[in-house]
Formats: C-alpha cells, structure tokens, sequence
C-alpha cells in the first residue's frame, strides 16, 4: 500500500507530465518572442530599418510623452488613434452583446436537433475565410452595393450613402467576425440557469423586469463578462478588419503596429506600441479577476 505522500509525488508527477507539453509551447511561441519584443522596443531604430544595438528607451516617449531626447518628440496622434481603437472595441462588445444576449436564450429555449442546428449556424463562419467574409461586406457596404442600391430603389435616399471607410463600416465587420465568441460564453451561462428562482420571483410577485434586474442578469453576468472580454481583446488589436473596411481613413493600433514593423520598418516603436497594448489587456484582465474573486470570497463569507 503506498502511504498519502507516495501518493502525492505521483499526483505532482503526473500533473507535471500533463502539463509540461504545453507550458513548452507557450515558453516557445509566447514568451519568447515577447521577449524579443520587450528587447527591442528598448534598441534604437535603425537608420534604414530595422535596430541598432544601443540603448534607446526613447520609442516610448514617443507614445506617452516620456522618456524622451532632442530626437524624439510625442505625438498626441497616437493618443488618439489609441482612443479611436478603444471606441471601436467598446462598440463592437456592446453590439455583439446586444445580439448574442437574447439569441442565447432563444436558443437555449429549442429541442433536440433544432439547438445543434442553431449551434452549428453560429460556428459555421469558422469554417470560411476571414478574408472572404470581409469581402462580402465590401461588396455589401461599397455605393453601388446592396444597401444602397436596395435604399434607393425604394425611394429612402437620392444619393448612395457613405456606408464604407468609417467607423460604421468597421464595428459592423468587427460585430460580424467576433459575435460567435461573446455568444458561446452567454451560452453557457444561459444553459446553465435555474429557471426555479425566475418562476420563485415572479411568484413572489416581482415584474418581469425586476426579475430580469435582480436574477437573471447577475445569474449571467459572469458569461457576459466572459465574453465581452474575449470579444474586446482581439477588437482593440484587430486590423485586417480596419484595413479592408476602414481603408486609410480609419486607423486604429492594430493598422500603426503593422506599418511600423512591414513599411516604415521601425521595429523598435512598433515593439513599444505593441507592449503598451498588451499591457493595458493585462491590467484589464486582472482587474476583472480581481473583481470575480473579491465577488467569489464574498459569496462564500
């Protein structure tokens, strides 16, 4: 017989061999090259692309105002292309929100194969090119599109509408791409609800929107919060999205990231923009951790 701590080397052993495989591959494909990434937004750019290696903290006093030298100057531009990114992505979480919340309960409220049929709609954009599902929305939104020519066949508008390369045209492809990933987690949550408590409130004589106010919604809030995160961390980063749709008049950090790196070849400023990014999804995240443990703790006391 083996004693409780034979027992528990065994369990770390096999704990570790489960895990070892893929805490291998995030120590390769992750934390490397955003290793790579912090060393070189902290090298000086190179004077036809590319670094120098000499110390240069200078890129991201270009970002947020410091440190900078008489070379380097901030540009309140990026603040706002930063800003302009953060509203898109908001955006986008609420308009997905607003779509998947109610789908979720529809769909949870079907049968037998109708659900796994509904479920497989959803996921089915998965299994088609992003590239091609953008380019359905250029033919879509462009002026001589369906929208427009389906608004002035009707006698609504005169003009064609101005519908592509703005900020409209962008959160609509954002909403379009990222709505099976807020809708899954309310899913899951929507599945998982104890309809006794809403028939015990509204017996209790609560209306249907008090019982919506003070069961259902923090019932899912946790799916809610699950998903807008996951639905606002690519949003923020995305651009081939503003690329296709916004054109040059849209930018956002994704697109500044990008041209730092393929066009002006300015890796080190392109490595700066890229961490502070990453940065503000991590303090985000563990703010919202924080949150759901202090949350947890307190439901538990």
């Amino acid at each position: 017989m083996l004693d409780s701590g034979a027992i528990a080397r065994r369990k770390r052993r096999t704990l570790f061999l489960l895990l070892a495989p893929l805490t291998f591959l995030l120590a390769v494909f992750f934390l490397v090259p955003l290793g790579i990434m912090m060393v070189y937004s902290f090298l000086e750019p190179g004077l036809y692309g590319g670094v120098e290696w000499n110390w240069y903290p200078y890129n991201y006093g270009r970002l947020i105002g410091w440190p900078l030298n008489d070379f380097e100057e901030f540009d309140p531009i990026y603040l706002k292309i930063f800003l302009n990114s953060l509203q898109i992505a908001v955006m986008t979480v609420l308009g997905t929100l607003l779509l998947c919340y109610p789908a979720a309960f529809w769909v949870a409220t079907m049968q037998g194969g109708r659900k796994n049929l509904a479920l497989f709609l959803i996921a089915l954009p998965f299994f088609a090119n992003m590239l091609v599902r953008i380019y359905a929305w250029l033919l879509l939104l462009r002026p001589t599109g369906f929208f427009n020519t389906v608004l002035q066949s009707t006698g609504l508008i005169v003009e064609p509408l101005d519908l592509l390369f703005t900020n409209f045209s962008v959160i609509i492809g954002m909403v379009y791409i990222l709505t099976p990933f807020m809708f899954l987690p309310i899913y899951a949550n929507v599945e998982k609800l104890d309809y006794s408590l809403v028939r015990a409130s509204r017996d209790l004589g609560a209306t249907h929107l008090q019982t919506f106010r003070r069961v259902i919604l923090p019932l899912t809030a946790p799916g809610i919060i699950g998903g807008s995160v996951i639905v606002f961390i690519p949003a923020l980063g995305n651009f081939i999205v503003p690329s296709f749709l916004g054109g040059s008049k849209i930018q956002m950090t994704g697109n500044l990231i990008e041209r730092s790196f393929l066009q002006s070849r300015d890796w080190p400023f392109g490595a700066a923009l890229a961490l502070l990014i990453m940065a503000f999804v991590v303090v985000l995240i563990t703010f919202q951790i924080s949150r759901q443990s202090k949350s947890a703790e307190r439901g538990i006391g």
